[in-house]
Parts: C-alpha cells; structure tokens; sequence
C-alpha cells in the first residue's frame, strides 16, 4: 500500500530526527574522555535525567505493543505496574546507594569491587547479551510500525534508525542521550494525550461509548485473581498464566528489580547526577510518569476496540500492526506525524552508549588494554558505539520473523536476569565472598532458564515465561555459596 503521509508529516519527522543529531554535535565538544562520554562528569538536572530514565523505560515496544495488548486482550499489563513500581523503590535506596559509594562508571564495577574481576566481566557480558537481544525486539517493533506507517520496505527503516542512533550517541555520549530522551518522553506523552483526543472525538458517543464498548467486551479487565487455591486448574494456572494478580505484582517486581537495578541501559541515566539523594529522588518519581504514560497507551487500545467495533468489514492487520494501520489510514496529518515521530523517537533511543560503555569500562580498559590515554578510551568508545549499532540492526531484522513482540522482549530478559539479579542481591545483601562461583552459578541458570523457555515455548512443559527471573535470581543466590568453598577456596568463601 501507498504511503497516506503528507510533506507535514515528514516535515515533523525529519524535523525531529535533524533535532536529534543536532543535539549529539552541540555536547561532541565537551567529550574529552570517558568521564564525559559516559557519565556527563555528573552533571545531568535530576528531572532531566528522570524523564531521560522514563523515555528509555517506555519504548518503541510500549507504544506499539501495549495498545495492541490492550485492542486484543485487556488491561491486565497494568498489574506490572505495581510491582514494578515497587521495585523502583527497593532499587533506589538499596543499589543506588552502593553504586555511589564505590564511584561507579558503570553498575558491574560494583562487581569488581564486592567480589572480583571475573564477576564483574562476566556480569557486563551478561548484560551485553540482554541489552542487545532485547533491543533489537524494540528495534524491530519500530522498524515494523514505520515500515507499515510509511511503506517503505523493512531493511529501510532499520537502517534509518540505525545511522542516526550511531550519529547523535557517537558524537555527544550520554549527554546528547539524556537530552534527547527529554525531547522523546515529551514526544510521547503529548503524541499519547492528542491520540485518545482524536478517538474520543472519532468514535459515535465519545469517551463514554469508547471506555463502554471495551468493557462490555471484557477489554477493560484489570485485576485477574486467578483460580482460588483447591481448584482443579489452580498449579496449572499458576505455573503458565503471567497475568495473575498475585503473580504479576510478584514478577513486576522481580523482573523489574533485575531491569532497573542490573541493566546498565536505565541505571547509566541515574549515574548522571551528582549525588546520590538526586539519583534516589530521580527514580522514586519515575512511577508518575509511567503510569501516566500506561494509561495513555492502554487508552488508546481500548479506543481502536470500540472504533473498529463501529466500523466492521474493513480488512485489519495482526494486532502488533493495528496501531500503526490505524495512524496511516484513520489519523489526520500532522497529528500522523507527531505519532510518526514518537514512534521513531522511541525506537531511536538505542542502547548503543550504555553498551559502549560497559565493554570499555569491564572488559577493554581493565582485560585488554591497561593504561592508555583518555583519547584513546574515548576514540575506542566511539567505535564501539558503531559496532553494536550495526549488531542490534542484524538482530532487529533477525526478530521480524518472530509475533506478538511484547511478551518476546520480556522472555530474552528472563533467561538472563535473574542470574544478574542474584549476584547483585548476593553483594548488597550477604558477606558472601565469592568470584569464581558467582561465575558458575550466573551461567548454570542462565543455561537452566534457557532450557526451561525452550520446552515451555515448545509445549513439552506448562511453565510461563515470567517465572524464569525468579528462579534463576533464587538458584544463583543459591548456587554460589554452596560452590564458592570448592573454587574460591576455604579461606576466601566467606567473610
């Protein structure tokens, strides 16, 4: 199908994307070294970074997937919420604290510190691993909704997203990140508020008759108490069904204490600021501007219910593409454009400096090459963006293969979150000392965790996705201690 965007639309977009890498060349002056680069010399505005925090929070995958979520199923995505919320506050005032005590450039220096250089490589290799996989998810969540919104052919999109993310990061590091992150958050949330405006005002009877149809199909179901303990179906139930209360506020909290707490994608923003009570306060205000954010976007699901509901017989595509068919084809211009670009603004918000990064801070600067220059750290850092810039674009395509990409994101996360939460929560919480062992316990679970999704996602096994984190946050808090005697040794398992 031919594009419905006008020279507006594309005004906006290309309008916003010149923003982008504008911003990148005004901070490429200051980058003297990879205390610039990487952590802004610590000079970031709390709120700054707080929405910086928030747009990378909420994705390209949120906006697509969330009211895909909410147009086929219902709200219970929102159960997330209150354990992720929770989480935020565990994460604040127990890592946060922590990370700046021992001056972190990035979060598995804490690892080097508490337990050893192994545990802090391979924790960074970990996180490699996650961020990539679960970038290229988002990555290619945008590149597909573009690609339906303007018609051009997959690899294009890709590719656009691409060469700016390289351009904007390589030039201004995290400075150039987190403030086009405010522009981005912005973006969204108005591009968001306009777009419950115009279905409210596209649908016969308004707010009313939109919220009243999606709940008379069920599609404003929040809370989901599951079956009541002695029921026939209740370990069933349990074991395969995320979306149970109990279980989502559980899981949000896990799963989101391994995100924000183990992922140096999101905690890099909150490195950004002077102290450490900004950074506290920076994250325990995010819930806001999340949930604002959710309720928009599970608004807009409900609403293109209620619209399509009105309007039977036209032809209408998967549910990850709804959204995106329903801007090209329904929206007017301009406002075609702005939700273009929050789209687009959303997918651009690349891992590319937080990966950067860690590979030169936990594996470059202390494994490869000791003692070089500032210049050549940062000459390094820049390459670096480049090079995983061009990874996450083959592992975007790779992922178009794959539906119903929300759920996708959360179960690449959950084969190796939980080992990188154990670890952590075995340095914050225990005395125990251990190197060695951390190692072997993060890659048997990871190795179990991945097994386990193997079989549940080929039927051979009833267990969902979301358990993955907590078992293997639990067999790594387990497995450590009881194999760091035999390869750390007597002396060194414990304090």
């Amino acid at each position: 199908m031919a594009s419905t965007l006008t020279w507006p639309d594309y005004a906006i977009l290309l309008g916003s994307l010149l923003a982008l890498i504008a911003i990148g060349g005004a901070f490429s002056g200051e980058q003297r070294g990879t205390a610039d680069f990487f952590l802004a010399r610590r000079r970031i505005p709390w709120w700054a970074a707080c929405l910086s925090f928030l747009a990378t929070e909420i994705s390209a995958v949120t906006i697509i997937a969330v009211p895909a979520t909410a147009y086929s199923e219902n709200w219970e995505y929102a159960q997330f919420f209150v354990g992720s919320s929770l989480a935020k506050l565990a994460v604040a005032y127990l890592f946060i604290p922590a990370f700046y005590r021992y001056d972190c450039t990035t979060i598995y220096e804490f690892l080097r510190h508490r337990f050893g250089p192994a545990s802090q490589v391979t924790g960074s290799i970990f996180f490699f691993i996650t961020r990539l996989l679960g970038s290229g998810v988002r990555l290619m969540a945008a590149a597909l909704a573009v690609a339906v919104l303007v018609g051009w052919p997959l690899w294009a999109t890709i590719a656009l997203f691409t060469v700016v993310s390289i351009a904007y990061i390589g030039l201004g590091g995290v400075q150039a990140v987190v403030w086009t992150n405010v522009f981005q958050a912005s973006t969204f949330l108005i591009g968001g508020a306009l777009t419950v405006g115009f279905l409210a005002f596209s649908i016969d009877g308004g707010l009313v008759a939109m919220l009243g149809t999606a709940v008379e199909a069920g599609r404003l179901a929040v809370i989901n108490w599951g079956p009541a303990p002695g029921a026939p179906d209740f370990w069933r139930r349990v074991l395969t069904d995320p979306n149970i209360f109990w279980l989502a506020v559980l899981n949000g909290f896990v799963g989101s204490m391994a995100a924000f707490g183990t992922d140096h994608d999101l905690m890099q923003r909150l490195l950004t600021v002077e102290t450490r009570g900004e950074s506290q306060r920076t994250l325990a205000l995010t819930p806001i501007g999340t949930l604002v954010t959710l309720l928009l976007y599970l608004a807009i699901g409900a609403g293109l219910f209620t619209f399509y509901a009105q309007h039977p017989g036209e032809a209408l595509p998967r549910p990850d593409e709804i959204f995106p068919f329903f801007i090209r084809t329904v929206m007017p211009e301009l406002l075609r454009g702005v939700m273009l670009t929050a789209i687009v603004l959303a997918s651009i918000d690349s891992p590319l400096g937080s990966l950067a990064a860690s590979f030169v801070t936990d594996i470059y600067r202390p494994v490869l090459v000791r003692g070089g220059t500032d210049r050549h750290y940062l000459m390094v850092s820049r390459v670096a963006v480049v090079v995983f810039g061009l990874l996450l674009a083959f592992l975007a395509w790779g992922f178009s293969f794959f539906d119903r990409i929300l759920w996708l994101a959360f179960k690449i996360a959950g084969v190796t979150f939980g080992s990188l939460l154990g670890v952590f929560l075995l340095g914050l919480l225990t005395k125990l000392r251990a190197n060695r062992a951390n190692v072997a316990a993060m890659v048997i679970m990871a190795v179990v965790n991945l097994v386990l999704l193997t079989l549940s996602e080929s039927g051979r096994i009833a267990l969902g996705w979301s358990w993955l984190v907590i078992l293997g946050t639990a067999g790594t808090m387990i497995l450590a201690p009881l194999l760091a005697p035999m390869l750390d040794g007597d002396r060194d398992a414990r304090a």
